[in-house]
């Protein structure tokens, strides 16, 4: 059985983690899937923005322990899972310059929690829940936790979750501002999908600039930034979506987006 699936409609590809018998935790067969799939949407001009899920009960519960911590033969070195597995995922999802929505569908934990925070948009089901389960074994928040989650919820929010290792429920999520809405398990996947193909629609290298511009926010100062968004609007401003906005908006008719 492949550990993703992979399905497109409407512009959007809909990506599925699908170990359910594990709570698609991770292995590294699912990584390189994962990180092959997003890959071939970003050339795939087709393609204009992403749904991941998971299919079953759970989004995901994070490392597979029978790959970290097999009962027989020596530990693997994490570094070397972490540079091999999770880096490459959250690299992808975070340079992929088009809309990256998720839907969290059941416990998303450890890495499996950080993978959902890297996305764009979040989705969660009522049932969902979100815990950063590191310290439980005694490792650290990988796949960027460090970075995003204090950046998300504040440093002294983000220590009590790491440290504490308690469970949030999809509702506290939100008002913690990690998720963006929480929706009845039924709807879930309907309610996410209609945002994703709606963002698909959209002048997707616009977004994709605005993506750009947010990831380099996080590590300069507002002088740097605001010269790094002179450079790009000027490319904003020199795409087809740009002129068909323009003409639009004139014309006072809905504008038609290619991602171009």
């Amino acid at each position: 059985m492949t550990a993703i699936l992979f399905d497109t409609a409407d512009g959007v590809a809909k990506i599925t983690l699908n170990r359910p018998e594990v709570l698609n935790s991770f292995n590294r067969p699912m990584a390189r899937e994962l990180s092959d799939a997003l890959r071939r949407v970003g050339t795939d001009s087709t393609l204009r923005a992403v749904l991941l899920t998971g299919a079953g009960r759970g989004f995901c519960a994070g490392q597979d322990l029978a790959e970290a911590a097999p009962k027989d033969g020596p530990i693997p070195d994490l570094g070397d899972i972490v540079r091999d597995s999770y880096n490459p995922v959250i690299r992808a999802i975070r340079t992929l310059e088009k809309p990256v929505v998720c839907a969290v569908n059941g416990v998303a934990a450890g890495a499996g929690a950080n993978l959902a925070l890297a996305c764009d948009i979040l989705f969660a089901s009522r049932d969902a829940s979100f815990i950063q389960s590191f310290s439980k074994i005694g490792v650290i928040p990988d796949s960027g936790g460090t970075f995003l989650l204090p950046r998300i919820v504040g440093l002294h929010r983000a220590t009590v979750l790491t440290m504490l290792a308690e469970k949030l429920s999809a509702e506290q999520a939100r008002e913690w501002g990690m998720v963006y809405q929480v929706c009845d398990p039924d709807s879930l996947i309907e309610m996410a999908f209609a945002t994703a193909k709606q963002l698909a629609s959209q002048p997707t290298r616009g977004l994709g600039l605005t993506k750009r511009g947010f990831n380099r926010s996080l590590g300069v100062d507002l002088d740097s930034q605001l010269d790094f968004e002179e450079e790009l609007q000027r490319e904003a401003g020199r795409t087809a979506d740009y002129a068909e906005g323009v003409r639009a908006f004139l014309e006072k008719r809905k504008p038609t987006f290619k991602g171009e």
